[in-house]
């Protein structure tokens, strides 16, 4: 329809044209008229499509578009390549004791020697290390804290306790007799000496040892009930039964004796038998 019109249009132009140049050559124009009539053909057939023009200018940028909604979870992937070994941590505990294992095979025989000494050796080191056990065992057992203990003293038949921890009489003998002895009896100026040499070390200058007159008045015996009939240190003046309330007895540095109050409170020695420890 469009095109119709359009023919139509350039036709009417063209008859317009017409009388214009026939107007002209009816008014004085001595030159011939001649008229041409250009008529437009009919369109043609559709020509082949040309090649790509270039690019033209980028536009402007246009706005943010909307988020789009979360996409779908994709699958778990291949493992990557192992990482670089990380430093070594720190050493473990040691584990348990291994089962024992398979008997080896004998050894090779030994040289013959003269093993009469080296037979003679071994007994010597045995017994002393019968004597030792036997020590160890007697301290595990009478020490009741190294802190209360001046130390261990020893003769050839008796083991010396001496105890820096006050107590009365009768709770130091009943401490020594927990741990299978009594307070300290000296029997004879050897004994005597050698406590009296230990109270000395420790530098404490008194002690209980055990005798006493609690049973009869005057008559002082060792607290194993064992009397006194052949030796004694009391010092000059003593007993004497102060205030008449002395039935125990004390040590001074020096090795004598003093008869004094049961309940007052002192360090003390506890005396032990070898055999029996």
């Amino acid at each position: 329809m469009r095109s119709s019109l359009l023919f139509l249009q350039c036709l009417l132009t063209l008859l317009l044209l017409t009388q214009l140049r026939l107007s002209r050559c009816q008014h004085g124009s001595e030159e011939p008229c001649s008229l041409q009539i250009v008529v437009p053909g009919l369109k043609g057939e559709t020509g082949e499509k040309g090649e790509k023009g270039a690019p033209g200018r980028p536009g402007r940028v246009g706005p943010p578009g909307e988020m789009g909604h979360p996409g779908v979870k994709g699958e778990k992937g291949l493992m990557g390549r192992h990482g670089k070994a990380g430093p070594a941590g720190s050493k473990g505990l040691k584990g348990d004791v291994g089962d024992p294992g398979s008997r080896g095979p004998n050894g090779a025989p030994g040289v013959p020697c003269e093993c009469a000494p080296l037979r003679k050796m071994i007994g010597e080191m045995d017994i002393l290390v019968s004597q030792l056990s036997t020590e160890l065992k007697f301290i595990k057992s009478a020490l009741p804290s190294p802190a209360a203990v001046a130390g261990v003293k020893e003769t050839d038949s008796k083991v010396y306790l001496l105890v820096k921890e006050e107590k009365r009489y009768v709770d130091a003998e009943v401490y020594c007799q927990g741990r299978g002895g009594h307070l300290a009896m000296p029997k004879d100026d050897a004994a005597n000496g050698a406590i009296a040499s230990y109270v000395t070390q420790a530098g404490l200058t008194r002690v209980f040892i055990g005798i006493n007159d609690v049973e009869r008045e005057g008559h002082f015996a060792y607290v194993d009930r064992s009397p006194m009939s052949t030796f004694n240190k009391w010092r000059e003046g003593e007993p004497n039964n102060a205030y008449e309330d002395e039935d125990c007895a004390e040590m001074v540095s020096a090795g004598g004796w003093n008869d004094v109050a049961c309940h007052l409170t002192m360090y003390f020695i506890c005396e032990f038998d070898k055999d029996g420890a």
